[in-house]
């Protein structure tokens, strides 16, 4: 971790105070979001509507808490005209809760999903790639997270590596259900829904990569996106 955070302090104690509690605000967010994907991910595979019921229900939370940050980020801004590692700070948070509000709908995406395949009388535990996909998404989801919390870069470009492995997971569920459809084209309606599914759990992974690579941001102060992993390490110098 840099040990020129954001947070190292200020002449203004209520300065460092605000930054602190935009920062729990958005942990707190974090922590809704994470609850959100993963019950959502018990619903599907546990054929469980009542609870895929209550997480496209719940998204309404996660919306009201990033519009919440959002002003409180704005008014700080105002007040503050934070410059240098301040500044990051702030934008990096703006760019997280859009990621975590986008998280949020994919979540809500996957309980609207199982509700449709379980009244169509469909069943998702025979594909198992798709649990295991979704078990690696909560993980790399979680680490993002700590590594913001924690300010940590060298968890943040460890994370990001997860991502590749999601998407190759990703690319290998999507040719076995397409098999099943060409094999049997009456599998086709829930074999898409499936599919949208473990596509919303992919794009989950792209949004906690994101948040990783704002990590990078607020410590190192450099824009690392759309930069190849191996080149990221170099530009960070870590041979990890």
């Amino acid at each position: 971790m840099n040990s020129e955070s954001p947070l190292s302090g200020h002449i203004s104690k209520r300065f460092d105070s605000e930054l602190e509690d935009i920062r729990n605000r958005v942990l707190e967010m974090g922590g809704l979001v994470e609850t959100q994907v993963n019950s959502g991910l018990q619903a599907l595979l546990h054929s469980d509507s009542k609870l895929a019921q209550q997480v496209a229900d719940g998204d309404y939370k996660v919306n009201a808490m990033e519009v919440e940050i959002d002003e409180h980020c704005v008014q700080i801004l105002a007040r503050r005209q934070p410059t240098a590692g301040d500044l990051r700070l702030i934008v990096a948070i703006l760019k997280t809760i859009t990621d975590l509000e986008r998280i949020g709908d994919q979540a809500e995406k996957l309980g609207r999903l199982e509700i449709e395949l379980t009244e169509e009388g469909a069943s998702t535990s025979s594909f198992v790639k798709l649990e295991h996909l979704g078990e690696r998404v909560a993980k790399m989801l979680h680490r993002s997270l700590d590594a913001f919390a924690r300010m940590d870069d060298k968890a943040a470009l460890k994370t990001i590596k997860k991502d590749f492995k999601i998407n190759e997971e990703y690319d290998d569920l999507s040719r076995q259900l397409i098999t099943f459809m060409m094999e049997d084209p009456r599998t086709i309606k829930n074999a898409l829904r499936v599919t949208w599914c473990a596509r919303a759990l992919e794009r989950i992974g792209d949004h906690a990569r994101n948040i990783c690579e704002y990590v990078l941001y607020m410590v190192h102060g450099k824009d690392i996106r759309h930069i190849d992993y191996d080149d990221l390490k170099d530009q960070i110098n870590w041979d990890g």
